[in-house]
């Protein structure tokens, strides 16, 4: 799959100017040829364009904010899956079903022709994408693993200084795993059945897991499909393409990659920021990026109506006044998704103080266990607690709440029953059934 490592970044952002406005503008590209090669594609170091700081109010932030996490426009029209992949930079795994796994409600945000099977056909199938970690387990497009190389080496000696991971290592052959899987093909955990010794823990593995684990973050070991939400594991060398697989960057080039690659997923943000949207990279990388990459300076403006600084992506004015209006239509976004996956941010940038409480004892939650935040336009007008009975084909609302201010208008009930139809539609729900009191004018 010949593919510019550029063009992972076209989709997203611009409306009608989707295919155009996330290339990057400086900074590392890679063409990955037919011969396995890396033909270097990088511009010219420019100048920092800019001396004086450009300032962008709160509503030019969240309008932005929204396009480049392609929440802008109506989520109609033809699926491409892949497209909203690319422009995302990665989507996060989630074991927890409650409706729908984060990675699919994530993409069914963005495209409500999106159904489950999707993914797994572009994991197990097609080999468009690959699953890692970044600051969780996730999944990215197949044509930056030549980015990813140093983030194996990166998570394979992170795994092997943890006192919990580098101890259980001790007691596991790894060589038997290997040979197993290279014998056998892929294989789950559930095909192996040593046991984990002493006393049973929360967060204990055996011993096999720790293994498989261990091979899989260093990048010897791949996901190769997933049957239902169970991994198997195969030979990095029989799940990656070798044109991608062999490829071999100089650690520099991919940091500048992965920095550039973030701004311009975010367009905006401070370095702590950009260093955080991989989390593949260290402080003092994305600092020394910081002081070589053409950057311009912004003052942002918070909901509060104070001023905090960042930097943005060298097209930022372009951006700016390609913006257009957002879809005024109610969205139902996952906890996990990418655009509030920053509470600090959210609150800052929205004034939407949001938790997720899945992890805090029932008796101390304020809302509930998995709590949906409500978006409309540019603002967070509510919250919404539902859990799907796919047995009885039910979409079930328990709990919610408008916030502060929101008036509950016939109108915006109106919008929020239409999404909840469609978030029911995602998971083969027929019916909607308010459990709780259904809000009225």
């Amino acid at each position: 799959m010949a593919a510019l490592i550029g063009a992972a970044h076209r989709s997203l952002i611009g409306g009608r100017n989707k295919q155009k406005r996330l290339r990057c503008t400086s900074g590392a590209f890679f063409v990955a040829g037919a011969d396995g090669s890396a033909q270097d594609h990088r511009p010219v170091p420019s100048e920092r364009v800019r001396v004086t700081r450009l300032k962008i109010s709160n509503r030019e932030a969240r309008r932005l904010w929204l396009t480049s996490h392609g929440l802008s426009d109506a989520p109609t029209g033809p699926l491409d899956a892949m497209a909203l992949i690319q422009g995302l930079g990665f989507v996060q795994l989630d074991t927890i079903q409650v409706v729908s796994r984060a990675h699919h409600h994530i993409l069914w945000s963005r495209n409500q022709n999106y159904r489950e099977p999707v993914l797994n056909t572009l994991l197990g199938k097609d080999r468009m994408i690959f699953e890692h970690f970044t600051h969780d387990a996730s999944v990215l497009p197949m044509e930056i693993l030549p980015m990813w190389q140093r983030q194996f080496r990166r998570m394979k000696a992170k795994v092997e200084r943890s006192s919990w991971h580098g101890n259980a290592l001790k007691s596991v052959d790894l060589d038997v795993i290997l040979r197993r899987i290279s014998d056998e093909g892929p294989l789950s955990t559930q095909d192996f059945d040593s046991k984990a010794e002493g006393p049973r823990e929360m967060w204990q593995r055996p011993p096999h897991k720790v293994g498989l684990d261990y091979l899989w973050y260093s990048g010897q070991l791949a996901t190769c499909h997933r049957d239902g939400f169970t991994k198997y594991y195969d030979l990095a060398e029989r799940v990656f393409p070798e044109h991608l697989h062999q490829q071999r960057l100089e650690d520099q080039d991919q940091i500048d990659w992965l920095c550039h690659a973030a701004l311009e997923r975010l367009s905006f943000g401070t370095l702590g920021e950009i260093r955080k949207f991989w989390d593949a990279t260290d402080v003092s990388e994305v600092s020394g990026w910081g002081k070589r990459a053409s950057l311009v300076p912004v003052d942002l403006q918070a909901a509060d109506g104070s001023w905090s600084k960042a930097v943005a992506c060298p097209d930022i004015e372009a951006r700016l006044r390609d913006l257009s209006e957002p879809s005024s239509r109610m969205r139902i976004l996952n906890p996990f998704d990418p655009a509030i996956r920053d509470r600090l941010r959210i609150k800052r940038m929205f004034g939407f103080d949001y938790t997720v409480e899945m992890f805090v004892p029932a008796a101390k939650r304020q809302w509930g266990y998995y709590v949906y935040p409500l978006l409309e336009g540019t603002r967070f007008v509510g919250r919404i607690e539902v859990k799907a009975d796919r047995a009885k084909e039910s979409l079930d609302v328990l709990n919610h709440w408008w916030e502060p201010g929101i008036r509950t208008t016939a109108k915006r009930i109106r919008k929020l029953d239409s999404e909840l139809d469609r978030f029911a539609r995602l998971v083969g729900a027929k019916t909607v059934s308010w459990v709780c009191d259904r809000p009225t004018p």
